[in-house]
């Protein structure tokens, strides 16, 4: 007791010594020179400008350098559309799937506690540790002919690789990791406190998860599938080693493009290339959108809560 008493005292007297710095005093402690950020600012935007504007620009000039006719003919290609078309598909299959099972996962770790959860947390992240080519030859080594399910696919004429059905699953498995890991976080960080109220109130699974779970968790949402739809668009290395590289059957556009490169036809290999670049930017633009949005919708309810 002597001793609490003792340290109590020695605080006391130091007490005159620790004085709380001034306003100005921590706005200094806390804020570089002028020069050192005009200088970070500066080396971020040589960066930028370096590695992402001047290709981007280069992009789309080599794809009109001979002209529009060029740049046109490239594009309305049979080749080009069916490459456009395949990759729409792929896109549009494989998004929907993993919005699917970004929502349904997503709920079911957020909310819930169950034998395996941290297995499928695993999982859901194995698509960003294992290369999408080593996810093709798995394809390969499942559905290929000489896989384990060749023959039967053979005798059934059932064909998975080199083919539609492939490209998609490849497509699903490197993009499935996008909308949930987007959704996890914030429905961890928001509790189960709206779940439960609703719950006692006598509101069923589904009314809960569409009219409680799903609003407060809709930018996220929105924006996973953003990014999702990016990464299925500009796959290459697992879709590669599925496709076969058919030309007009198999081939997406980043395929494409490879091949048109590969065969020295570097304007129309470039105007090809400028279109997905064009929907990247286009993608870049809706994610500023929905990041603009939300933080709009968090300002304002934070405003409304104090």
């Amino acid at each position: 007791m002597s001793a609490v008493i003792d340290n109590k005292l020695a605080v006391a007297d130091a007490g005159p010594l620790v004085r709380p710095l001034a306003p100005a005093r921590i706005a200094d402690a806390v804020s570089e020179p002028a020069w050192v950020r005009r200088t970070l600012i500066g080396a971020a935007l040589a960066f930028l400008t370096l590695f992402l504007f001047v290709p981007l620009v280069a992009v789309f000039v080599q794809a009109l350098a001979k002209g529009l006719d060029v740049y046109w003919a490239a594009l309305v290609d049979s080749d080009a559309v069916s490459a456009l078309k395949l990759t729409l598909v792929a896109a549009g299959v494989s998004v929907p799937l993993n919005l699917v099972f970004g929502v349904a996962a997503a709920w079911a770790i957020a909310k819930f506690d169950f034998r395996g959860k941290n297995l499928l947390l695993t999982l859901i992240d194995l698509p960003f540790s294992v290369s999408p080519v080593i996810a093709g030859l798995i394809y390969m080594l499942i559905f290929g002919l000489q896989g384990w399910c060749g023959e039967w696919l053979r005798d059934h004429d059932v064909k998975i690789v080199f083919a539609v059905p492939g490209i998609v699953l490849a497509t699903v498995f490197v993009t499935f990791p996008f909308i949930a890991r987007e959704l996890i976080p914030l429905m961890q960080a928001q509790g189960q406190e709206q779940e439960e109220a609703a719950r006692v109130l006598g509101a069923s699974g589904w009314q809960i998860l569409w009219r409680v779970t799903l609003p407060n968790v809709k930018w996220a949402l929105l924006y996973g599938v953003i990014l999702c739809n990016a990464r299925a668009m500009g796959e290459f290395g697992a879709v590669s080693v599925v496709s076969g590289h058919i030309r007009g059957q198999t081939n997406t556009l980043p395929l494409h493009i490879e091949i048109l490169y590969n065969d020295y036809q570097f304007a129309a290999a470039f105007a090809v290339a400028s279109l997905l670049a064009a929907l990247a930017l286009v993608t870049l633009v809706l994610k500023y959108i929905v990041e603009r949005r939300a933080k709009s919708s968090h300002d304002a309810e934070s405003r409304h809560e104090h």
